[in-house]
């Protein structure tokens, strides 16, 4: 007889909402997952808890653990609440704090996410892509240098300006679990995700790029459905992916995948609202898979069964 078959490891590398797409998609399958999530985040609640304790910022952990967690009922619920009043309170989500108090009690962040995965009974791990303090930064097309990851994602400066530059201050490196998690994995995914601030903080951190360009991996690179004001305003698929390999380099992304679905008029009439216009799916790569992958009613989103289908036939 064989001995049982090895699950494919496969790492998905981003930051919380389109991560959280791509996790709740791949749990369903035999595979072991692991998401590798940025750690630059400084709005909301998250920033709040970042500005006054010091510790690294948990939203995006928080989302990626209620995404792998085996918990359909309440503890999931809390990890997501959200509190709407009380003047220390209101902003707050729950699981930030729940995190927080876990790092003050075990005395580091690894351990936290550690303890809340075991709590939370995530079918997989979550792996912070940097244990160091740092924040995001970029460099305007005008010359202007903005720092903060809220600065740039909820812009003060005209949102037409492009990105002429990003950077990490000061200097992180790779989290050695998640840089083991990269070398050992069979297929990697890159995305979705708000481009310079969920996607590209993970490779400008120190060890990261080195890591996909060792690893054996198959990497797939997932195109964001919808572009974002300050971000990639005009942006299409040639765009997201040639800005990508900019910072990551040629020949390590092998599969790109790319919604080839538009959105309602109705949707797309909102988030032209916010400067947002449909990703025009105009690679004509070989290696570019394009699919109906558009989910959700209000929100321009990936549907994670279909997008995880396509994921597990590359």
């Amino acid at each position: 007889m064989g001995g049982k078959r090895k699950k494919e490891k496969i790492v998905v590398i981003g930051g919380g909402t389109g991560s959280y797409n791509v996790l709740c998609g791949l749990k369903k399958y035999p595979v072991d997952l692991t998401a590798v999530v940025t750690m630059m985040d400084s709005g909301g609640s998250t920033g709040r808890l970042r500005d006054e304790f010091g510790f690294l910022p948990p939203g995006d952990v928080r989302r990626c653990l209620v995404a792998l967690s085996s918990d359909t009922g309440l503890l999931r619920k809390l990890f997501e609440y959200r509190f709407d009043r009380g003047s220390g309170l209101s902003g707050h989500s729950f699981g930030n704090l729940f995190l927080t108090v876990l790092r003050d009690l075990t005395g580091g962040d690894a351990a936290a996410v550690r303890e809340a995965a075991k709590i939370l009974n995530v079918r997989g791990q979550v792996l912070p892509v940097t244990l160091n303090n740092c924040q995001l930064g970029v460099v305007l097309e005008n010359g202007q240098t903005v720092v903060g990851e809220t600065n740039i994602s909820i812009p003060r400066h005209d949102p037409r300006l492009r990105i002429r530059s990003l950077f990490v201050v000061p200097r992180a490196r790779i989290n050695k679990e998640a840089e083991a998690a990269i070398l050992e994995a069979d297929k990697i995914i890159i995305g979705p995700g708000d481009l310079y601030t969920s996607i590209l903080p993970n490779i400008a951190v120190s060890g990261v790029k080195a890591a996909l360009r060792k690893t054996r991996a198959r990497v797939i690179y997932v195109c964001n459905i919808m572009t974002k004001a300050g971000e990639t305003l005009g942006f299409t698929a040639v765009d997201f992916v040639r800005e990508l390999e900019h910072y990551l380099g040629r020949g390590i992304v092998q599969d790109i995948v790319c919604n080839d679905q538009k959105p309602p008029a109705r949707m797309l009439k909102r988030y032209a609202a916010e400067r947002a216009e449909f990703v025009e799916p105009d690679l004509e790569e070989g290696r570019v898979r394009r699919a109906s992958l558009l989910g959700g009613r209000d929100l321009a989103r990936h549907d994670s069964d279909r997008l995880a289908r396509v994921l597990m036939s590359l």
